[in-house]
């Protein structure tokens, strides 16, 4: 039997049964089968995230063949697998492919179940480029939820907000592969230097387009984590969009910063650098193990300035930490942002989701605004498009908080983003500027806190 269309099933079949997380999941397979070769582990991450991505239009395929009939999970994850090397993969013949999944299908079904998944791929195949796709005109919403596979609920959401042909470009900007960009080190070595060691691998690298202290890397088949640049602490992987919340917050040397929601990092060791490693950078976080995560990742690039927090950002008291020069929100948000990136998000999320989230992050900026001092900067962003989000969070804020204005984020950044700019506010765009989508607002408090 394939042990990588094996481990690839057995994966999704553990997200369809809970919601997990398919990097870590890759990463922990990829522990176990150490001896799989560098083709295979790129076999199973196309497979995985595959499927992920094109989920919606698989199981519309599905139907196709097979109509309302219904297919158990684990049943429907072998034929998912199944049509997808046969619909998408053109290095995977489309024989192949069947024997492999019918292989795996022998392992733990009966002969019936075998003979049905034989049967139904086989069709696939027989069918060729011949399917009855939904029309656009008749059937706008499942055309466009079927064709860029993603949600129903959400292929109606984009085609009220945005019109058919832009919400096309974005939901198909979504099932692109997204690149890896990384953040260079300047303060141990030039982008250049980085830019030259990579090409000396055989990597393709170019300089970002948006910032110059990042490069776009493409077809990286390496373990990031193992490279010379990652273990001297030369470079951060993280995205221009991301890049862009450090440097709207605008941090000074020598100054106090609070990264209310700090995860792993990416972001407070930006910050650390943009402070020259001067002054003090609080960073919390209710999870222990992501901030020993950030102190690992600080101490690599050299930051002695962060200090870690452990703490539920909603329930700090002022009283305790004191006040803030700049305070950052990166607020727990949908996540429609990046699916490029993540594509599982797209099957966890429902139409409710973004009205769920607004409420926490509006609690989280209120919170955030009772640590930063008169005359201070509080940045809120998120990795999402939905106006519930972003606009409408922080426009409720201002309603209610005379004391605080905003300030036009693009004045801060530099001009490679003037096109971002979403009135005093920031929104990029991954079908625009082939960045992840992020949500930028930069607010200054104009009286309250001494």
């Amino acid at each position: 039997m394939d042990n990588v269309r094996a481990t690839a099933h057995r994966i999704l079949l553990q997200m369809e049964w809970r919601p997990a997380h398919p990097d870590r999941l890759l990463r922990t397979a990829l522990e176990r089968h150490r001896d799989m070769s560098d083709r295979d582990r790129a076999l199973l991450t196309e497979l995985v995230y595959g499927v992920l991505r094109w989920r919606r239009r698989l199981d519309w395929h599905l139907e196709v063949l097979v109509g309302r009939k219904k297919v158990d999970p684990p049943v429907r994850t072998l034929l998912r697998l199944g049509l997808y090397q046969i619909l998408f993969l053109t290095k995977v013949p489309a024989h192949a492919a069947v024997n492999e999944t019918v292989e795996l299908a022998k392992t733990a079904h009966p002969k019936h179940i075998v003979g049905f998944v034989n049967g139904v791929l086989r069709q696939a195949v027989r069918r060729g480029n011949d399917w009855p796709f939904p029309d656009p005109a008749s059937q706008p919403v499942l055309s466009l939820a079927v064709e860029t596979s993603h949600p129903d609920w959400f292929a109606e959401y984009a085609l009220k907000r945005w019109g058919y042909e832009e919400a096309r470009r974005i939901l198909e900007a979504n099932n692109r592969l997204a690149g890896i960009t990384v953040r260079v080190n300047t303060r141990r070595i030039a982008p250049d230097q980085v830019r030259t060691w990579f090409e000396q691998q055989g990597v393709a690298v170019e300089p970002s387009p948006v910032l110059s202290a990042a490069l776009r890397l493409s077809s990286l088949r390496m373990d990031m984590s193992r490279l010379e640049p990652f273990q001297n602490g030369w470079i951060q992987v993280q995205d221009e969009a991301s890049q862009l919340v450090s440097l709207a917050l605008a941090p000074e040397p020598g100054e106090r910063v609070l990264d209310l929601c700090a995860g792993f990092g990416g972001k407070t060791t930006h910050l650390a650098a943009l402070m020259e490693d001067r002054g003090e950078i609080t960073a919390v976080d209710e999870a222990a193990w992501k901030l020993e995560a950030l102190q690992d990742n600080a101490r690599r690039q050299g930051w002695t300035c962060i200090r870690t927090h452990v703490a539920d950002a909603l329930t700090l008291d002022p009283d305790r930490l004191g006040l803030f020069d700049r305070v950052l929100v990166d607020a727990p948000c949908t996540g429609f942002g990046v699916l490029r990136r993540h594509p599982d998000i797209k099957w966890r999320r429902s139409i409710k989701a973004p009205f769920r989230a607004s409420r926490t992050q509006s609690a989280l900026l209120r919170q955030a605004a009772r640590f930063v001092r008169r005359g201070g900067i509080l940045v809120y962003a998120t990795c999402t498009i939905f106006q519930e989000e972003n606009r409408g969070v922080v426009e409720g804020f201002l309603r209610d908080e005379s004391q605080w204005g905003t300030e036009p984020v693009i004045g801060v950044l530099p001009q490679s983003c003037r096109d971002m700019a979403d009135g005093s506010y920031l929104q990029s765009w991954p079908h625009r500027h082939g960045t992840d989508g992020f949500f930028i607002a930069r607010l200054r408090r104009v009286e309250g806190n001494e």
